[in-house]
Formats: C-alpha cells, structure tokens, sequence
C-alpha cells in the first residue's frame, strides 16, 4: 500500500450501509458499547443500493407466498421444508426488530407494514396444487392461517384490481396468509445506522476501500479514498465485514481468504412497473405471487404488490429480468470481467454450459417491449391501463457461483455467509432471501468470528430474540408469544396495518 502519514484504528469496520452491515453493527454496539466502530459506504447516502426501497421487492420473505419455497416432488406431495426454514429466519429477524424499538433503538415501526402474502394460480392445475399447499401447510404453526380461495366472490372482495374485467370461466386460486408483511429495508438500514453512529460509531460517506492487506498481528488494513477529493487514509481494523452487496466478492478477492476461492458471481438486474394512483393502492391490499415462467431464477416470480414508500402506497409489479455485467446499479461494466480469476474460472464456465435454460430466459427478456411488460400485468389485473404506470430500474443481484467438483459451477439463489478461518473477516454474497434473513445471517457471523465472546453475549442475544435456539415450528407456545409480543410492539394490528 501507498505510504500514508497516519493510520487509524478501530475495532471494527463495516464495509458498506446496507441493511446487513446496519444490523451487525447494531447488535455490536448492543452487545459492546465501548468497541470502536467505523462504517465505509461508497455513495453519499445509507442504503442507497440493494437496500433502498425501490432496489428490492419489499416483501418479508416468510415463505408465506412464495410457491418456489414449496416444490412439488415427484408422487404429488407438497414439500415445504425450504418455506419453514426461510420462515424460521424471518422470526429471528421480527423478534430483533421489535426489541430494538422497545429499546430505543428503532424509533419509528413504519418502516414495516402489515401486508397479506398472497399465491395466486389459475387452471386446474395450479388450482389443485394450491389446494395440495395449504394442506401441507396447515398442521405447521407457522402457517396455519394460510387460507384457500376459489371462489369468485371472495377472490373479488379482497382484491378488487385484480378481479376487474376478469373472465372467472377459468378456474382461480389463492392461498392467503394474512400475517405477511411489507418492509422498507432502506428506511430500517437509515434508523440502525443512526442508533450506531448515536453511540459513537464512525460513518464515512462517499468513501470507498480500494485494498485491504491481513497484518502479522491478524488485523486488516484498509485502504480508503474519498470518492469526492481523492484523498486517501489507511484504517486498521481487528475485524472486517464486507456487506458491500455485489462488491463483496470483488473485495473478498482482494483479501486473498481462501475461503473466496472458487466463487464467482453472476449479476441479473431487474425492472418493475409502479403505479402511485392512491385508488388502486386502496382496491389491492396485499402483496401477490405468481407461479415462476419456465426457465425463470426463483427470484423471477411475477408479483403484484402493494407497497409503502416513504408512508406513501404504491403498487409495483415485476420482476423483469435486465442484465448489466455491473456488480452494483451504481457499479462499472468491467465488474464481472474484473471478477474472473484462475480460481473460479471452472465454476463459470460451468454455469454457462448448465444453465442454458436460464440464459434464454434472461434474453427473452431483454426483448420484452412495453406492450409485452403490460400484458404481463394483465394475466394478474386484467382491467390495468397503461397510463397508470411507469417503468422503473432496481438494484443488482450478484448470485452466488459455487464450485462443484462435478459440474465445474453451480448457480445457487442463496444467501451465503463466508469468514476466514481466524474469524477476522467475513463477507455477505447472494441476494435471496436476503434482507429479511439479516438478523439470523449477522447472527452467524457473530457465532463464527467470535467464538470466544459469543457465549458471554448469548444472554442478551437471548433478550434480543426470545426463541433464540428453539425452532417455532416445533414451540407453538413460544411461537404464539413471541409472534402476539413482536405484533403488538411494531403496531402490526394497529393503524390500519391489518
């Protein structure tokens, strides 16, 4: 590194101010007041990438609605292990958020609204499997009130936009789950970072790492420059975490950990329509699933949401697949070319040969015209007019790329954790389903970077997360406490928000 004249030292460093560097760094000023903390986000704002409201689906992803978390195998039956599991990790989340707010953490609930998830299918078919889904579901105490609709009448009374000019000829159905929720991840990320910085964290704004070398004592040194004046600084940290979005694999490289070897990265981006009409807002309260096109990422699921910005209601629909060899939607085109190493050259090239069903999805739709992204709308809300809505561009998801022995790489939807080996450093890759699985990830992080503090922290981990080592799916009791306690203290039953 270039010889600077001072460095400055800190016990940690949160790379990036999303929602995952916000909640470590919340749990760590919790959990160790008198620690130094510095966070170094390259944009002049917090959550200004994947985080901000109109970079991602807003959805707590709970497993309510999302029928790729419930596949069918092989003799019929239902399979809804992945759909408990994500659940499970949304409870940890709930249960840390209501605690921050009634520990003065978090000020203001509104960053979460109560929003039905809702599936939705058409054809017998899709009719029959929904029916199949609710069944599986309902013995399991997390997804209990999941309902099914097919009957016209109820179908338009609880979404009106959606059965307008609709031809019920064809068979509908829906499995509702009134417990889901709509978050504001940008809106959470701002109040965690400025509970941080109230307990004397540093934030540098508009600063960026450009290096970070491992030192004979185990600690990181940063190198930093201040994207507006250039000036660079060095900054020793004993721990590193990277939850820069899709630079954390770019910087995990940097750092030579050969827990990154063989990893490689693969961006898809994504567009939506929105509309602001208040009126249409008021006639489609919930947030709606579809079933994924062929050849579509898990993450491609069509869905027509109800959304709060900002407190205002919008409706978006989406994904659209984009694509961009950016890393982030603030990146550079040489991100991905930059990304390729001799270590995971084998991974993509093996994920070009296997997943060449996926690769004409996403050129299919790049072709998608405006009339074509409207009538796709309207297979969910047949009466939708065009004027109503606009098309927007969201963040970059960079999805993990793993090495398998086998098949050279493997494309994975997941969100995966990566630390050395002495737990100096660790990283966050993938993007799904991300930030409503922050808590239980910087929970993981925490477990494999600091062996040896975590079990003096587990009591107040435990007054964060009650059901901190239990499964609800297993502790309908604990479940149906923490669940009415998390309700109450984020206003979920209050306010309208029901």
């Amino acid at each position: 590194m270039s010889d600077l004249a001072a460095t400055a030292h800190t016990d940690v460093v949160l790379v990036g101010a999303g929602i995952m560097s916000a909640t470590l760094g919340a749990l760590l000023r919790r959990l160790e007041p008198n620690w130094a903390i510095t966070l170094i986000e390259r944009l002049d704002a917090a959550a200004a990438e994947s985080s901000s409201p109109w970079n991602n689906a807003g959805t707590g992803h709970a497993g309510l609605c999302e029928m790729n978390y419930t596949p069918q195998r092989a003799d019929g039956s239902i399979d809804i292990s992945k759909a408990v599991a994500v659940n499970e990790q949304f409870q940890v989340t709930r249960q840390f958020w209501a605690y921050a707010v009634e520990n003065g953490m978090l000020g203001d609930p509104g960053f979460v609204n109560a929003v039905p998830h809702v599936s939705f299918v058409h054809g017998a078919e899709g009719v029959d499997y929904l029916r199949r889904r609710q069944r599986a579901l309902a013995d399991n105490p997390l997804f209990a009130g999941t309902e099914l609709i097919t009957d016209a009448g109820e179908f338009t009374r609880r979404l009106p936009f959606m059965a307008a000019q609709r031809d019920f000829a064809e068979p509908i159905a829906l499995n509702w789950a009134a417990a889901g929720t709509d978050v504001d991840f940008g809106a959470l990320a701002r109040q965690l970072i400025g509970f941080c910085v109230r307990g004397g964290a540093t934030a540098l704004f508009g600063h960026e790492v450009r290096d970070l070398r491992r030192q004979s004592d185990g600690s990181w040194t940063l190198l930093v420059r201040n994207r507006r004046t250039g000036e660079k600084r060095r900054c020793n940290a004993k721990f590193v975490f990277v939850g820069a979005g899709g630079d954390a694999l770019p910087l995990l490289q940097k750092s030579g950990i050969k827990e990154v070897k063989g990893f490689a990265g693969f961006p898809i981006g994504g567009r939506f329509l929105r509309a602001g009409n208040p009126t249409l807002a008021a006639a489609h309260q919930a947030k709606v699933y579809g079933v994924p096109a062929p050849g579509a990422p898990p993450l491609g699921a069509l869905h027509l949401d109800l959304r709060f910005v900002n407190g205002k209601p919008w409706l978006v629909f989406g994904p659209y697949a984009g694509w961009s060899p950016k890393f982030l939607k603030h990146g550079h085109f040489s991100d991905l070319p930059r990304s390729i190493k001799p270590d995971n050259v084998l991974s993509m090239l093996g994920v070009g040969v296997t997943q060449l069903t996926l690769i004409n999805y996403l050129i299919a739709q790049l072709r998608l015209s405006g009339p074509d992204r409207v009538r796709a709308l309207r297979e969910f809300a047949p009466g939708a007019v065009d004027s109503d809505w606009e098309l927007t561009t969201a963040g970059q998801r960079v999805q993990v790329i793993r090495r398998d022995r086998r098949k050279g790489g493997v494309l994975e939807f997941v969100t995966t954790v990566l630390s050395d080996a002495d737990g100096t450093i660790a990283g966050l890759l993938g993007g799904s389903p991300g930030a409503s699985t922050a808590v239980p990830a910087m929970l993981d992080v925490l477990r494999r970077c600091f062996a040896n503090r975590y079990p003096s922290w587990l009591p107040t981990l435990k007054e964060m997360v009650p059901s901190l080592g239990f499964e609800l799916s297993r502790e309908p009791a604990l479940y149906d406490e923490v669940w009415s306690w998390g309700t109450k203290v984020l206003q979920l039953d209050s306010r309208g928000r029901s």
